[in-house]
């Protein structure tokens, strides 16, 4: 595990990530995106409803986490607790399963935004790439 952790913002509301070194893949806590998707203000009513919703998908057929999915992120009080934690593939099945159409705008946002964590990868490895064409170009 790495110490990389990164913040993005839907709508207002965080969505915190943290990036597994050993998989090579970022972790997006659970609890964030539901809050971000239902614009909830309050972290307990979202860290609840998350509950709810992932026994709800699992007597469906659709288990996005287990206990190997929980990684320790600093919470709204300050203090470090692990959390249910999904990769963009999950994320995605979470947002085609969510019970409203919030979601949608949602997964719009994480799939396509420059704003994600994907979007700035993008971003940065696209002007690195403009950069290496144009040192080319010079020699």
């Amino acid at each position: 595990m790495s110490d990389k952790v990164s913040i993005r913002f839907f709508n207002d509301r965080q969505v915190r990530a943290i990036w597994d070194d050993d998989n090579s893949k970022w972790w997006f806590s659970a609890t964030d995106i539901v809050r971000a998707i239902n614009d909830e203000p309050d972290y307990v009513k979202a860290a609840n409803y998350w509950r709810w919703l992932k026994r709800k998908l699992k007597q469906e057929g659709i288990e996005l986490v287990s206990t190997t999915h929980g990684f320790k992120f600093k919470a709204p009080d300050g203090k470090v607790r692990f959390s249910d934690a999904l990769n963009s593939e999950e994320v995605s099945i979470l947002a085609k399963n969510y019970q409203n159409n919030r979601a949608k705008d949602f997964l719009d946002w994480f799939t396509y935004s420059d704003n994600t964590i994907d979007g700035q990868s993008r971003k940065k490895a696209s002007s690195i790439a403009h950069i290496s064409i144009i040192c080319c170009n010079l020699l």
